[in-house]
């Protein structure tokens, strides 16, 4: 890393340098003394990367710790990774979308850059021992050392001819991979050049505890944890992808067809092991499984299988099992007709109150029918809709089935279904269903207006032209109650409305994308 690159590289087309940290007992020489590689990759002392650190800050952050330098500089790095306009809240996100991570499911912090700089170091400082079981295992199963290879399938074997060993592998890796490690380090062996009697291991201990500690910071296994962490992220962005490219065509319903094939293999297939499954050789199954992942690993092996006539022949074999597939969907017959269902909408017409003999006029179409005893009707809101037929569209996702609205003759049904009282109901003709009016409401409104002489001729006009647009104070609705047992004398009021209805039909995803 030249003296040039010390601007910020953040945000930058260019690559980022990958940095090599070496110690000072490297016997590998100054990173000065060293050509620049082809592969862009420079070579820094640890401490000469702390100053490199620092000159990202200004003059004043020298003498801070190394915390705040780690802490500039994953802070930095996660800014120019996160996006900058998309809103990370959890209360952010659509009601509609079910998120199981959402915050309503389970109370954990927000996010905070700062605390997730903080928590990546602490997270990168303690993966290490993580890093180490992995490596083992790759050298097991490639078979690095054959003997602990071949020692591995013995107790693999033993555990699946008798799984009743299988508590036991717990016990026995703490042990001798935990146990044994810590009293080695408290009683190391004898040097091969001395006597063995000078360092006897039923003496008492020659060293002090082994304990874990977490990686220091801008040291060489905190660097190399960073690597071993970029490796991990990269194998599994890769194994996740390899997965879903194979398993989502089948599973998503993409082609119906398919999907439902496999759909009813899966489910036939628990069925009969529900009934047989204590009838199969789970034993020698699971041996048979243990040997072929550990020898597909053995690099004679993948050799034979990284030619390329084998990997034509998987390609093949991949290609003849989804075809297979395929034939044997084309039996399964599909429902093709799209979902149909019914819309109303309601058509309103509007006379003032006391003109008894004028004629109700058009107002609005509505897909509530705005009834007397209506909440919004009774909070003195106006009906909403629109003014005119052709205005009407069908639900978000449907389509018209039909050509034309009907009106809907059955006009005393749909009022019975939502409990409409305190209109009159035509079974026959146009089918409106009106408003009625009944006198011992003028009166009673007429006294409540004389109870509020006090007030102005304009704040009077108001309070009656909010008390005509419906039935809205509990001695109102009383009043209505007596009117309506007794059978006092009504005239019609000044709403009435009548029910049209249409057929619609759900639109297929090849028709909306079009």
């Amino acid at each position: 890393m030249s003296n040039e690159a010390a601007d910020p590289f953040v945000n930058r087309d260019t690559p980022i340098p990958v940095v090599s940290v070496t110690g000072p007992d490297d016997q590998s020489g100054p990173s000065s003394s060293r050509a620049p590689s082809s592969d862009s990759r420079h070579h820094l002392s640890a401490s000469k990367l702390k100053d490199k650190l620092q000159s990202l800050g200004d003059g004043s952050d020298r003498s801070e710790s190394p915390n705040r330098f780690s802490d500039r500089m994953f802070t930095m790095l996660l800014s120019s990774v996160l996006p900058q306009d998309q809103d990370l809240d959890d209360d952010a996100a659509t009601p509609q979308t079910k998120d199981r991570r959402s915050r309503k499911y389970v109370d954990r912090p927000n996010f905070s850059l700062p605390q997730m700089s903080s928590n990546f170091r602490r997270f990168n400082a303690r993966i290490g021992v993580a890093f180490v079981a992995q490596n083992r295992a790759i050298r097991l199963f490639t078979w690095r050392q054959p003997m602990q290879t071949l020692s591995f399938l013995f107790v693999y074997t033993f555990v699946c001819v008798n799984p009743t060993l299988a508590p036991v592998l717990p016990l026995a890796c703490c042990l001798f991979f935990i146990m044994v490690p810590a009293f080695l380090a408290r009683h190391p062996p004898p040097p091969a050049y001395l006597p063995t009697d000078l360092y006897p291991l039923g003496g008492p201990p020659l060293a002090a505890a082994r304990t874990i500690k977490p990686a220091p910071e801008l040291s060489k296994d905190f660097f190399r944890n960073m690597r071993d962490l970029q490796n991990a992220m990269e194998d599994f962005s890769r194994g996740h992808d390899t997965v879903v490219q194979f398993i989502t065509p089948l599973t998503n319903f993409s082609n119906e067809a398919l999907s439902s094939t496999l759909y009813i293999i899966l489910l036939c297939t628990s069925v009969m092991l529900f009934i047989s499954a204590h009838l199969l050789p789970w034993r020698f199954i699971f041996l048979a499984i243990g040997y072929a992942i550990t020898i597909l690993g053995h690099p004679t092996v993948q050799d034979l299988l990284a030619t390329p006539e084998n990997e034509r022949l998987l390609s093949e074999k991949e290609h003849e099992g989804r075809s297979f597939l395929l034939n044997i969907s084309r039996d399964i017959e599909l429902e093709t007709d799209p979902e149909r269902r019914e819309v109303e909408i309601f058509e309103l017409q509007h006379r003032p109150l006391h003109d008894t003999d004028g004629e109700y006029e058009s107002y609005i179409f509505s897909p509530t029918p705005y009834a007397p005893l209506a909440p919004s009707r009774i909070a003195g809101d106006r009906p909403k809709g629109t003014p005119f037929f052709e205005d009407v569209q069908p639900p978000r996702g449907w389509r018209w089935s039909d050509k034309k609205w009907v009106l809907d003759l059955l006009s005393r049904e749909w009022v019975e279904e939502r409990m409409v009282t305190g209109v009159e109901v035509e079974i026959e003709g146009e089918r409106w269903v009106t408003d009625l009016h009944y006198e011992d409401l003028d009166d009673l409104r007429e006294k409540e207006f004389s109870m509020k002489s006090g007030k102005s001729g304009k704040e009077r006009n108001r309070l009656k032209k909010r008390s005509v647009g419906g039935v809205g104070s509990d001695s109102e609705r009383e009043v209505l109650k007596r009117a309506w047992e007794k059978g006092r004398p009504s005239r019609k009021g000044e709403w009435r409305r009548r029910r049209w209805v249409r057929g619609v039909e759900r639109v297929p995803l090849t028709a909306s994308a079009e």
